[in-house]
């Protein structure tokens, strides 16, 4: 009887809980299953220099693949207890909303849609971007319009097809497409004549440019039609989560606007001096850490062991890695860029 009470209890609890929030609270959590499995199961491209991809000694690097290490170090105290599974533009959102994966850290694009109908949450904005054209040289294109009529290369399940449309319709022009789902395959396709032009995010285009024997064949047009902020992926449905994943990535972004990198974290840690906003991040001060459902230590870890975001940027995409893409939007707000992370008190 007391079992019977108990469960009408827990039922009413949910109803006012999807009344008032939602979701229900009583659900395992992501946080619980990623301590039980021992590692956070990311979901990134395979293919995508300067975000993620797997160098040559057959470790993961870039952008996306550090925040995922970030999220493990704040997690599980351990940068490397990360499981990189390959996703597509296809089977994404799918892998996350199956739990298949934790998160889905792939230069997906915020948009409406995704959040209203796939059972996604976004976190926050990693890295922005546009959507643009890479065209070939012999063919002496200045501009998109003069494109009326070409053939696109273009990635399924992506929001460069409609992004295409939208612009090409409202000029009355028409386009055709090759639509190809791996991106070696894409580009390959590119690069043998396919197709007039290759549309993606201008960021991944520079990147596979930058690989080619010979970049200065195809030029990248100056138009950006689209607003693309990327950023990681969770399912709905589990508030804790979400916020974690949303903070790590705020709390790399803060440590490069307050000074405080891989290399200085520990000093910083220790200093009883150190500013109010300092040693919130590090948590010498205030419980954030305990609200996540983590302990005080999450952030002063991600930091010290992947870095600021500057330091991640630059490891991944600054001039030393031979992409040399500039940071423009991704800049700090305070250094005429974007970059913003609310505060952490």
């Amino acid at each position: 009887m007391h079992k019977v009470n108990g469960l009408n209890a827990l039922l009413k609890t949910c109803s006012l809980a999807l009344i008032l929030f939602g979701a229900c609270t009583a659900q395992a959590g992501v946080l619980e299953n990623v301590k039980a499995h021992g590692s956070l199961r990311c979901g990134v491209a395979s293919d995508k220099p300067g975000f993620s991809i797997i160098d040559n000694q057959g470790r993961w690097t870039g952008m996306d693949a550090d925040l995922c290490r970030g999220i493990a170090a704040a997690v599980l105290g351990d940068a490397n207890k990360v499981e990189f599974i390959a996703t597509t533009g296809k089977n994404r959102f799918t892998a996350l909303a199956s739990g298949e994966i934790d998160v889905l850290s792939r230069s997906t694009s915020w948009t409406a849609d995704r959040v209203a109908s796939l059972g996604v949450d976004f976190t926050a904005i990693w890295f922005y971007d546009g959507q643009g054209f890479m065209t070939h040289a012999e063919d002496k294109i200045a501009k998109l319009t003069d494109l009326a009529g070409a053939t696109f290369c273009l990635s399924p399940g992506t929001t460069s097809e409609q992004n295409l449309a939208d612009y090409f319709g409202k000029r009355g022009l028409t386009f055709r497409t090759v639509v190809i789902e791996k991106s070696p395959e894409l580009f390959a396709a590119f690069q043998k004549g396919r197709c007039n032009a290759i549309t993606n995010d201008m960021s991944g285009l520079a990147a596979r440019r930058a690989l080619f024997n010979k970049p200065d064949d195809y030029p990248l047009l100056p138009e950006v039609i689209s607003k693309e902020p990327l950023g990681a992926y969770v399912a709905q449905g589990d508030a804790v989560w979400r916020n974690i994943v949303t903070w790590t990535a705020y709390a790399l972004i803060t440590a490069e606007e307050l000074g405080v990198d891989s290399d200085n974290v520990d000093k910083l840690h220790a200093d009883k001096t150190a500013s109010a906003d300092v040693a919130r991040l590090l948590g010498t001060d205030g419980n954030v850490g305990k609200a996540f459902s983590l302990d005080s230590d999450w952030a002063y870890r991600a930091i010290k062991q992947v870095g600021n975001y500057a330091q991640i940027y630059d490891r991944n995409l600054g001039p030393q890695t031979g992409l040399n893409f500039p940071r423009e939007m991704n800049r700090l707000w305070k250094d005429g860029g974007l970059l913003y992370a609310p505060p952490i008190r």
